[in-house]
């Protein structure tokens, strides 16, 4: 008997460590996540072309940002799925939200061969972009105008002179690189993230829009985003 409820404890015990790993797992992902957003806007604001100098011009108006430090080739092999990163979204004050954990996913992205890796990142020009991902988890190519922007390789040939464009997309890329199109693609939402970034269950509405919650490791990816 003894030998029994010794083996239901160390069960237990094993129950409750496993969860703490993977609450563990998903908060280093999600404060990873931040970091790496951080430095792909870096790169992108720092590149010495007239592209970079377009993005930081339209940075500087857009009404939110959509950032995936790494979209790969292999993530769409297995589950369809490009890659996590972060959205963000700038208020009445000017002041960027606190970010909301996404995936950017499609089940045809159009990749060509030789790709490797892309920083992706997509600037929301309108408050109807920043509706569609936020409450309708946002698909390209449906209700939203979409133009694209080309750095170090770019996603594509299309250019960001569309003024009317709801959304413009830029890449920095590692590897050969022939083409991609993100015509399909959707923006969903990384619930998990979100709990384990902030500590509770807390929807994208709450942290973007209301900003119900913080938290102080993305304090410099917000001033990354505000800054000149």
């Amino acid at each position: 008997m003894r030998s029994f409820f010794t083996f239901l404890l160390l069960a237990v015990l094993g129950i409750g460590l496993a969860g703490c790993s993977r609450t563990w797992d998903t908060r280093t992902e999600a404060g990873s996540l931040v970091d790496a957003s951080r430095w792909a806007v870096e790169r992108l604001k720092n590149q010495d072309d007239d592209m970079a100098e377009m993005f930081r011009a339209n940075l500087r108006t857009a009404r939110g940002i959509a950032i995936f430090p790494a979209v790969t080739k292999g993530a769409f092999i297995v589950g369809a799925q490009g890659g996590s990163g972060v959205v963000l979204v700038r208020g009445a004050d000017g002041s960027w939200s606190h970010p909301a954990f996404y995936n950017l996913a499609a089940g045809s992205f159009g990749l060509q061969a030789g790709f490797q890796s892309a920083e992706v990142v997509l600037l929301l020009r309108s408050q109807r972009a920043v509706n569609a991902v936020i409450r309708n988890q946002g698909k390209f190519g449906g209700e939203l105008t979409f133009a694209v922007g080309e750095i170090g390789g770019g996603i594509g040939a299309a250019t960001t002179t569309a003024l009317g464009a709801d959304v413009l997309a830029y890449s920095n890329v590692s590897g050969l690189f022939a083409g991609m199109s993100l015509e399909g693609a959707g923006i969903i939402r990384r619930n998990d993230l979100n709990q384990a970034f902030y500590g509770r269950t807390v929807t994208p509405e709450a942290i973007l829009l209301r900003r119900e919650v913080a938290n102080p490791q993305a304090d410099v990816l917000r001033q990354t985003l505000a800054g000149r």
